[in-house]
């Protein structure tokens, strides 16, 4: 694996120009291979699991913000051991039980380091929020050296990436002191989103059902 000592070492415009290109090619590497993924589940069973997929790269004034809020002194190192988040990736899907089967496809890859996961499915935040997070480690393969880089990974429904939008919003809006009645709707709007989730799972479980009778 390759030293990360001289690139964490490097302040320099050059060395922050670096490591942002070993984040850019981790969300390469992700996507391309989740769309390979996709295909692959297209081709055995007619069937895909993944919508569409965003991907971005954290701005510099966010990466400095998140150091601040925890006492830490804005540097490069600091940046790549304490920052998870740089590099992000967000996977949609049309169903809760999608979320589960390409958070497993990613576990079997035999080069990607899961480093951590948070279910926000099983256990929402305060806020309503729903989504499965996984903190990965890729390879990056460079002309001489290999550098593992770190990737967040988001999968959710539609619905729940929908809800996210306006939730994030309206963060930023109100600097997270949103007034309660807002809050509070958001909240009523979260349990919605997860009765329309449950019922358009088994909406689709019964086509299934239906479609195999059929078959047989």
């Amino acid at each position: 694996m390759a030293d990360y000592s001289k690139m964490l070492s490097d302040e320099t415009a050059d060395g922050w120009t670096t490591i942002i290109f070993l984040y850019q090619s981790a969300l390469k590497e992700v996507g391309t291979r989740l769309e390979i993924l996709n295909d692959e589940f297209q081709h055995v069973h007619k069937y895909n699991p993944i919508e569409y997929i965003k991907s971005r790269i954290k701005s510099p004034e966010s990466i400095v913000k998140k150091l601040k809020r925890r006492n830490l002194e804005t540097s490069i190192e600091n940046m790549v051991q304490y920052v998870n988040d740089i590099a992000g990736i967000r996977v949609i899907c049309s169903f809760t039980s999608d979320i589960y089967r390409i958070a497993e496809m990613l576990r079997n890859q035999s080069d990607i380091k899961i480093l951590s996961t948070k279910d926000y499915i099983q256990n929402p935040k305060d806020s309503g929020y729903k989504s499965y997070h996984m903190i990965a480690s890729v390879p990056i393969f460079m002309s001489d050296s290999v550098v593992d880089t770190k990737v967040e990974i988001q999968i959710r429904t539609i619905a729940m990436d929908f809800w996210a939008s306006l939730e994030h919003k309206i963060y930023y809006k109100f600097e997270g002191n949103a007034p309660k009645y807002i809050s509070s709707e958001l909240r009523e709007c979260a349990e919605i989103v997860s009765m329309l989730d449950a019922r358009m799972l088994s909406l689709n479980e019964a086509i299934k059902r239906f479609s195999n009778e059929e078959d047989a």
